[in-house]
């Protein structure tokens, strides 16, 4: 269900918004937020990643030298999901997106709506981000569903 009022997507956003995601602005379009759930050094690192109406983070890459790569539990709000060369996927609660490692994707909200997910970063050896350039603002708008 997309959302665009932030008090009612709040009522839905169960895992919670916290704060802003400021270390890691520079990688996203618009505002982000980031609640961790876990702590990072129990070996398994969740987090509730909220996204602002059109916020969507940049193509970026998980690198692992075996293991890794990521999961999204969407839990509020519409989203999408992409992987380089392959259609935009819509994201609404209880979707599930695998991630291998070493594929270039990017997430974020849809225009008209607040959105939640759940990222699991799977555990690996000689895990890495690798950031790369912002979602194309003409090819983002274009996007529908």
């Amino acid at each position: 269900m997309r959302i665009k009022d932030q008090t009612q997507f709040e009522q839905q956003n169960v895992f919670g918004t916290g704060p802003s995601n400021d270390a890691y602005a520079q990688y996203f379009v618009g505002q982000s937020f980031l609640n961790p759930l876990t702590d990072p050094k129990c070996g398994l690192f969740l987090a509730n990643v909220t996204f602002e109406p059109g916020c969507r983070n940049n193509w970026h890459i998980h690198h692992a030298a075996q293991g890794g790569g990521q999961i999204l539990i969407c839990t509020a709000g519409e989203g999408w999901y992409q992987e380089e060369g392959k259609p935009a996927v819509s994201l609404v609660p209880g979707t599930v997106i695998t991630i291998p490692p070493e594929v270039k994707h990017w997430h974020g909200a849809k225009v008209d709506s607040w959105f939640s997910h759940i990222a699991i970063e799977v555990p690996g050896k000689n895990c890495r981000n690798e950031w790369c350039e912002p979602v194309n603002d003409d090819e983002y708008a274009k996007l529908q569903g």
